[in-house]
This record gives C-alpha cells, structure tokens and sequence, in this order.
C-alpha cells in the first residue's frame, strides 16, 4: 500500500483502506477522511485511482468512511459500502477510471457496511461489524440472506472451489480504545453461499 500513498503524492496523510483494480488496469483506492482509530471528528472521505501509466487523481469525494469497494463482472459499475452513510453507493467506470452518475445501489438502513463482495447473480455481501452479520442484498437493498454470527464482521470474500464458500473476518469489537486489549479474538468463519463470485476482488 506504501507505493500508492506516494505515488498519489497527498501530503496530508491520507488514511487509505480499501483497494480493486478493474478491468482496463484502472486500481481504485479509498480513502476515509478522518483519523478513526485517533478518535477524529468524522468527517467525509474519497475515492482515487492510479492508472496504468502511474498518474493519479480523485475521481470521488463525499462519501462517509469509504469502506469496502468492488467492481462488477462486466466492468463497467464500482461499488463502495459508506459504513457512516448505511449504503452501498454505486459509479459508472470510464475507461480512464472517471467515474460518473453517482447513485445509492443499496440504503441498508442502519447497517454500517465493512468489507463487501459480489456474487454473479447481482447480488452484494457485506460485512457488519455492530451488528454481528454477513448480509447478502440485492440492488435496491433488498435482504436476500444473513448469516448471524456472535462478534463484528470485518470482512468477507466469496470462494473456494466452486466459489460458493463464503470467508468471513470476525472478531471481537468494543471500540477502538480496546484495539490490542485482552486475548485475541479474530476468527475466519465460513459459510455455504447460493450463488458462486463473480467481480472483483
């Protein structure tokens, strides 16, 4: 990650997370806005590319804790979970990494979205690390599957050999002032999903 801090040349430092790199080579990183673990103001984040050629720019700001973010099987649609916003927010992808007509994909209530992952029936994954869930939902928001689970869920990834395991990232989650507390309480969890992956990552 170290190389696209620099090579987008921001000298603030910008709190990067999550990163996917689509189709035409176009890598998309996000940036949160704000200094969670710092204790910062919450305060709106942004979204960037780097092309192949090296170059780099913002190509979307506004959004609330970028957090996870993928792009559809045929390319052409980027997805970020705005865990302060509750939704999946979706763009239209240019071939030079522009991105364009800005819509909410998906208003998850009071969800606050995390990692998230795509399945080749349309559908989205997220992980919820407050209300210890994996959410499977459709374009309008939908709930088509949750898998409850018994502490935060940080992440998740659809694979295996049939691309129908879902891995999930869980663990223990009281804040950040009890980050590096206690004993350790991350997990990878699996599950049987309905339809196999599909994008990217």
């Amino acid at each position: 990650m170290e190389v696209f801090v620099t090579g987008l040349g921001l000298g603030e430092s910008p709190r990067w997370n999550e990163i996917v790199v689509d189709t035409h080579g176009n890598t998309f990183v996000d940036e949160a806005g704000f200094d969670l673990m710092g204790g910062e103001e919450p305060r709106s984040g942004s979204v960037h590319v780097v092309r192949p050629d090296g170059s780099s720019r913002q190509v979307a700001d506004g959004v609330w804790f970028p957090n996870g973010i993928a792009v559809t099987a045929d390319g052409s649609t980027l997805l970020v979970a705005e865990s302060y916003g509750h939704c999946l927010t979706a763009f239209d992808i240019s071939l030079d990494g522009s991105l364009s007509d800005r819509r909410v994909w998906a208003d998850l209530g009071d969800a606050a979205p995390d990692g998230i992952c795509l399945d080749d029936e349309g559908a989205v994954w997220y992980a919820d690390v407050p209300h210890r869930r994996c959410v499977r939902v459709a374009e309008g928001g939908t709930v088509l599957e949750t898998v409850e689970v018994d502490r935060g869920c940080f992440a998740c990834m659809l694979g295996g050999e049939d691309g129908r395991t879902l891995y999930i990232l869980a663990a223990a989650w009281g804040g950040t002032a009890g980050i590096g507390a206690g004993e350790p309480m991350g997990r990878v969890l699996t599950h049987r999903a309905h339809a196999p992956h599909a994008g990217r990552p």
